[in-house]
C-alpha cells in the first residue's frame, strides 16, 4: 500500500514539475498577458478532469474501445509532429524575443484551442 502511494505522488510530481509544452504555453501567455485566466482555467479543468479519468479507471473503457486509443495516438503524434515544424521553421525564420508591448493577442477562440491542443 505505502509503496503505491510512493510510485504514485512521484509519478504525478515529476509531471507537475516538467516543464512541457502545456507548461512553456501558459508561461508565454502569463508574460504576455493574453487570455491568462482562461488559459489557467482551461487547464487547470482538463488536468483534474484527465487525472479523475485516469484514477477512475479510464484504462477499463480503453480496452473495451481500443479505437479511443488508436485516434488518440495518431492524432496526437500528427499536432506534435505539425507543432514541432512549425518550431523547426520558426527557429531560423523570425526573431524569439518576447515582446508583449508590439504583438497583439491572438482571438480567445484561437488561444483555448491551442490551449486545448497541448492539453
Amino acid at each position: 500500500m505505502f509503496s503505491s502511494y510512493i510510485a504514485g505522488f512521484t509519478l504525478g510530481l515529476s509531471l507537475i514539475l516538467a516543464i512541457g509544452a502545456q507548461n512553456a504555453f501558459v508561461l508565454k501567455q502569463g508574460l504576455k498577458k493574453h487570455h491568462v485566466f482562461a488559459v489557467c482555467f482551461i487547464c487547470a479543468l482538463s488536468d483534474a478532469i484527465l487525472i479523475s479519468f485516469g484514477v477512475a479507471g479510464f484504462g477499463v473503457i480503453v480496452s473495451e474501445f481500443p479505437l479511443i486509443e488508436v485516434i488518440s495516438r495518431y492524432a496526437g503524434a500528427v499536432f506534435l509532429l505539425v507543432y514541432g515544424l512549425k518550431s523547426l521553421y520558426s527557429a531560423f525564420k523570425t526573431s524569439h524575443q518576447l515582446d508583449a508591448e508590439g504583438e497583439l493577442p491572438a482571438s480567445l477562440l484561437k488561444t483555448v484551442l491551442v490551449c486545448l491542443a497541448f492539453t
